[in-house]
C-alpha cells in the first residue's frame, strides 16, 4: 500500500481533479439570513451584527479543513508568502484539501470505491469533487485520488486530518489526553491531546476507515441536482442520500476498506500463527475495529472460563459411579445395572452439576460485564456520542419534513410499519416455529423407530442406527436455521426502519427467538414432558459433537477450500503489478458475513453448558476444546478469508450481551427443575416420605431462593471496577464543565458586541 503514496500522475493533466467545489451543490450553511434581526424593542439591520455572527460561523465554514480561521483570514497568510490555499494539493495525484494543517505529501489510502464498468469521465470526475468539496459545499471533505486515469473504475478515498478529528468528535471518541487519561475527545481542544498532530497514532486504521464510510454515507443533496452522464431519470431530489442512489443508478458498485498488507502479516503472526495463549486484542482493534475485538475478547474469556466446569465435569465422570452408569446407558442404548449401596454421598454428581451452572453463569456474566467496561475505556468507546442518527440508506418513503430535526427526507408512516409487522412477519415466524415442531416430530417418531430396530436385532448396526435420528435433526435445524436467517433480513427490509440501530435490534430479535426455539425446545421437551434423561443426555451429546463438526466444516474447511482453488488462482499478483490492481484484487474476496452467525454459536454453546450440563458433566470439556481451535480459526478467516469489513466504534457486545443474561436467568429455573430428576434426590424425598405435591412445593420454594440469590450475587459484583467508574464520572462531569464554560464564553462574547453597538448606534429615543 505504500507504493501507492509516490503514484504517478503524468497522465493526468494538471487540475484536472483538483477543486474544492462539487458542481452543483448547495452549501451546507443557511440560506441568506433576513435583513434585520429583532432584539426586543429594537431593531437592529443586519450589518450590525456581521462580527457577532462571522465570529461564530468561522469555525462551522472551515469545511474539510476546519482549522477555525476565516477564509480572508488565511488568504491574507498566503500574500504573505504562503501558497494559496486552493493549490494546497494533500499528494501526488489526489484532491486539494482546503487548509494547511490537512497538507501531506504522504496520504493513506484507506477506502476504495468501485464503480460501474459504464460510469464515464465527466461521471467520475463529478463524483470525485463531491468527495473532495468541504462540507460547507455539500461534500464529504475527503480526499480522492482516480487511480490509473479519468477512465478507470476505481476511485480510492482517504482522509485528511480535520476530517478525521471533527468525525472523531461527533461520534464521541476517547482519547488519552496530555494527563495520560481519557477523554472525551474535543475539536477545539485538539491541541491538549496526545498524537492529535499524527492520524496514525491518534485513530486506530478502522476508525479512519469507518470515518471515511461515515462522511460518504451522509452525503445528501441539498438541492436538486443533476448528475453529470446520466440520464434525468437520475435526477437527485433534496436531501436524497447520495451514495444509496448512485448504488441504485450503478454509479458506485462497492465500497470496501483496504487491507494494509504488513500489518495484516504482523497480526497474523501474533495472533494464529504462533503457539502462543494470548490474544493481541489491542492489535485486533487497531486492525478491525473495537466491534471485532470485543467478540474475540468475549470468545477469549469464555473459553477460559470453561476450565472450572471442565475439570468438575471430568472429576464428576471420573469419581462418580452414578455419572458413569447414566452415560454408558446414553451410550450403549440400554439398561446397564449397577448395585448402589447406601453408603453413597448424600449429594450426587447431578445434583452438584446443577447447583454448580448456576453460580457459574451469573459469576461468569457479572466479571465479564467489568471486563466489558474496562476494554471500552482502553478502546475509547466508553463515551460514544448518543445522537438523531440519520435514515438507513435503504429506508424509503414519501418526502417531507421530519418533526424532529426540521429536514427534508423520507418519511414512513408508524401504523404502516406496525401493520407489516402483525400481518406479515408475525405470520412468518410463527410458520417457521411451526416447522421447528415438525422436526420435532419426526424426530421423536424416529427415535421410536431405532429404537424398536434395536430392540428386535440387539447388534453393533442397530446400536449405531440410534443415533441417526438425531444427527438427521441436528442438519435439519441447522438448514431451517440458515434459511430463516435470509428470510428475517428480508421481513426485516420489509418493515422499513428508519435508524441501522432499530433495524439491527428487530432482525436481532426475529433471530434469537427462533434460534432459542430450534435449539432448545426439543431439549426442553424432553426434560421436562418426557422426563427421559438418557435420551436427553444422548441428544445433547450429539448437539455438541455433531453440531461443531458442522460449524468447523462451514465456517473454515470448505471457505479455504474455496479460496485456495477457486478465488485464488483468479487473484494472483506480483510486486512489479500495478498498485491499483492490487486493490482490484482485495474485491474478488467475499464480503466478511459478519459476526451474527458467530455469535449465535457462542450462544447456542452458553445455553447447552447453563441449561442441560448437569445431565452430561463433559460438555464443558467438549466446548472447551472446541473453542481453542475456534479462536484461531475464526482469527485465520477473517485475516485470510474475506475482505476486511468496515467497523463502527462499539462500547460493548450490545444486545448480545442482553440475550447471555438472559439465558443466565433461565438457567436457574432450568437447573433447579432438571435437579428434581436426580435418583439421588428422587431417592432422598422417598425416604422422607415426601408425597409428589410435597417435592413440587418444595422445587418451588427453592428456585425462587436461587433466583433470589443470584440477584444478590449480580448487585455484589459491580458491573465495572470502582477505577472504571470514576473515571467515567470525571469524563461526564468535565464534558458539564465544558458545557457551561462554552455558554458562558458565547453570551459574555455576545454582550461585549452588543454594548459596543449600542454606544456606536444608540436606540431612539420614545417620547
Amino acid at each position: 500500500m505504500d507504493d501507492y503514496f509516490n503514484l504517478d500522475c503524468k497522465r493526468m493533466r494538471d487540475g484536472e481533479f483538483g477543486g474544492a467545489t462539487a458542481v452543483g451543490l448547495e452549501t451546507r450553511t443557511s440560506s441568506s439570513p433576513p435583513c434585520q434581526y429583532a432584539f426586543g424593542p429594537v431593531f437592529l439591520p443586519f450589518f450590525l451584527l456581521k462580527g457577532l455572527i462571522m465570529s461564530k460561523a468561522g469555525a462551522d465554514e472551515g469545511g474539510a479543513g476546519g482549522c477555525g480561521d476565516s477564509a480572508k483570514q488565511l488568504e491574507a497568510k498566503d500574500e504573505k508568502g504562503g501558497t494559496l490555499l486552493s493549490k494546497l494539493p494533500a499528494g501526488p495525484g489526489w484532491t486539494k484539501v482546503s487548509c494547511p494543517c490537512c497538507f501531506s505529501e504522504r496520504v493513506e489510502p484507506l477506502v476504495v470505491v468501485k464503480l460501474g464498468g459504464k460510469v464515464g469521465p465527466e461521471t467520475k470526475r463529478w463524483l470525485i469533487k463531491m468527495i473532495g468539496a468541504p462540507q460547507k459545499d455539500g461534500g464529504a471533505a475527503l480526499l480522492a485520488h482516480p487511480g490509473e486515469d479519468a477512465s478507470g473504475d476505481i476511485i480510492v478515498v482517504s482522509a485528511p486530518r480535520c476530517t478525521l478529528l471533527r468525525a472523531a468528535e461527533e461520534l464521541g471518541l476517547c482519547k488519552t489526553y496530555r494527563g495520560g487519561d481519557m477523554e472525551a475527545f474535543s475539536y477545539n481542544d485538539r491541541d491538549n491531546f496526545k498524537d492529535s498532530d499524527n492520524m496514525e497514532a491518534f485513530l486506530t486504521l478502522a476508525e479512519r476507515q469507518y470515518i471515511v464510510k461515515y462522511e460518504l454515507d451522509g452525503l445528501r443533496a441539498q438541492r436538486d441536482l443533476r448528475i453529470p452522464g446520466l440520464p434525468e431519470s437520475r435526477m437527485l431530489q433534496k436531501r436524497d442520500n447520495i451514495w444509496q442512489k448512485l448504488s441504485s443508478a450503478g454509479v458506485v458498485v462497492d465500497t470496501f476498506p483496504l487491507h494494509n498488507r504488513k500489518k495484516l502479516k504482523d497480526l497474523g503472526e501474533a495472533w494464529y500463527s504462533g503457539n502462543q495463549l494470548a490474544q493481541p486484542l489491542d492489535s485486533v482493534n487497531d486492525y478491525f475495529g473495537s466491534a471485532v475485538a470485543f467478540y474475540f475478547s468475549f470468545l477469549d474469556f469464555y473459553t477460559w472460563s470453561l476450565l472450572t466446569p471442565a475439570i468438575l465435569g471430568l472429576t464428576i465422570s471420573y469419581f462418580s459411579g452414578e455419572a458413569q452408569k447414566e452415560m454408558v446407558d446414553s451410550v450403549s442404548g440400554s439398561k446397564v445395572i449397577i448395585n448402589d449401596d447406601d453408603s453413597g454421598p448424600m449429594i450426587s454428581g447431578h445434583m452438584l452439576q446443577a447447583m454448580f451452572s448456576m453460580i457459574w453463569s451469573t459469576v461468569f456474566m457479572e466479571l465479564w460485564k467489568r471486563r466489558s467496561s474496562s476494554l471500552s475505556y482502553r478502546w475509547g468507546t466508553m463515551n460514544l456520542a448518543e445522537r438523531f442518527a440519520e435514515p438507513r440508506p435503504n429506508f424509503h418513503g414519501d418526502l417531507g419534513v421530519n418533526p424532529v430535526t426540521g429536514r427534508v427526507e423520507p418519511l414512513f408512516p408508524e401504523w404502516k410499519r406496525d401493520l407489516r409487522m402483525v400481518l406479515v412477519s408475525v405470520p412468518v415466524v410463527g410458520l417457521f416455529l411451526g416447522l421447528v415442531v415438525l422436526g420435532m416430530m419426526c424426530f421423536y417418531w424416529g427415535e421410536a423407530q431405532v429404537k424398536q430396530l434395536h430392540k428386535d436385532w440387539d447388534s453393533l448396526l442397530s446400536q449405531a442406527l440410534l443415533y441417526i435420528p438425531s444427527v438427521l435433526h441436528i442438519v435439519y435445524t441447522n438448514m431451517l436455521g440458515n434459511v430463516y436467517r435470509n428470510v428475517a433480513q428480508r421481513l426485516t427490509e420489509y418493515e422499513n426502519h428508519r435508524e441501522e440501530s432499530a433495524f439491527e435490534n428487530h432482525l436481532t430479535a426475529k433471530i434469537l427467538v427462533f434460534t432459542f426455539f430450534n435449539n432448545f425446545a426439543v431439549l426442553f421437551h424432553i426434560a421436562f414432558f418426557k422426563q427421559d434423561v438418557p435420551l436427553l443426555r444422548k441428544r445433547l451429546a450429539s448437539l455438541l459433537i455433531v453440531s461443531q463438526l458442522v460449524n468447523q466444516v462451514t465456517e473454515v474447511v470448505i471457505p479455504f477450500l474455496v479460496d485456495r482453488f477457486i478465488s485464488a488462482p483468479h487473484r494472483t499478483e506480483s510486486e512489479d503489478d500495478p498498485q491499483e490492481d492490487k486493490f482490484r484484487n482485495q474485491r474478488t474476496l467475499p464480503v466478511f458475513p459478519g459476526l451474527f452467525a458467530e455469535y449465535i454459536e457462542l450462544l447456542v454453546q452458553f445455553g447447552y453448558l447453563s441449561l442441560f450440563s448437569c445431565v452430561y458433566p463433559l460438555t464443558a470439556v467438549l466446548l472447551l476444546i472446541n473453542n481453542i481451535t475456534e479462536i484461531r480459526s475464526d482469527a485465520y478467516k477473517i485475516c485470510n478469508l474475506f475482505r476486511k469489513p468496515f467497523s463502527p466504534p462499539v462500547a460493548n457486545m450490545g444486545v448480545w450481551q442482553v440475550a447471555f443474561e438472559v439465558l443466565s436467568f433461565v438457567s436457574v429455573i432450568s437447573n433447579c427443575w432438571l435437579l428434581l430428576l436426580s435418583p439421588r434426590l428422587q431417592e432422598l424425598c422417598r425416604e422422607g416420605g415426601l408425597s409428589s405435591t410435597n417435592v413440587l412445593l418444595l422445587a418451588v420454594f427453592g428456585e425462587h431462593v436461587l433466583i433470589l440469590i443470584k440477584f444478590i450475587m449480580a448487585a455484589l459484583i459491580p458491573d465495572e471496577p470502582d477505577w472504571i467508574r470514576k473515571k467515567r464520572e470525571q469524563m461526564e462531569y468535565t464534558s458539564m464543565q465544558a458545557l457551561k464554560e462554552q455558554h458562558g464564553l458565547f453570551f459574555s462574547s455576545y454582550q461585549n458586541k452588543w454594548a459596543s453597538m449600542v454606544q456606536k448606534f444608540p436606540p431612539p429615543l420614545v417620547n
